[in-house]
């Protein structure tokens, strides 16, 4: 893909709308392009974060380790989402495993890169804040089943 096509695909993420065209392609010039292959940890629970991921095609699952050692499926991660934001805000490691599904091509953002842009446009930072709320939400109603 071109520089363009990645900007273009950028520009069709939700939590990327508004953000000026010109500042989407320098977004996906100094990204890091990355395809992986299925069956890849992309993340690590515990691990430190130092990036977070647009996810431009495929699907990753995401899984929380438990006590017993074993892990719960808690989502998934289709194209055109974000993730790793949590290690990075809040300082932490890792909140969960991701494991691609299937091939996937990710952009993987620096905290540097992803901070700027947060905070070069609040609009981005307010579309990160719901989707981390509709996560907990998700996350909540998992517990609850499962109780």
């Amino acid at each position: 893909m071109s520089l363009s096509e990645d900007a273009a695909t950028l520009a069709a993420v939700p939590l990327f709308q508004g953000v000026d065209p010109a500042r989407l392609k320098l977004i996906a010039f100094t990204a890091e392009r990355q395809t992986v292959p299925a069956g890849t940890v992309l993340v690590r629970q515990g691990e430190p974060g130092d990036a977070v991921f647009v996810v431009l095609s495929g699907e990753a699952s995401v899984h929380v380790d438990t006590a017993d050692g074993g892990a719960i499926p808690v989502g998934t991660v289709p194209a055109g989402t974000l993730f790793g934001e949590v290690a990075l805000l809040a300082d932490v490691a890792r909140t969960a495993t991701v494991k691609t599904e299937t091939e996937m091509v990710v952009l993987r953002l620096g905290a540097d890169l992803f901070f700027d842009l947060v905070q070069e446009f609040p609009s981005v930072g307010i579309a990160v804040m719901r989707e981390l709320a509709r996560r907990l939400d998700r996350s909540t109603t998992l517990l609850r089943d499962r109780g």
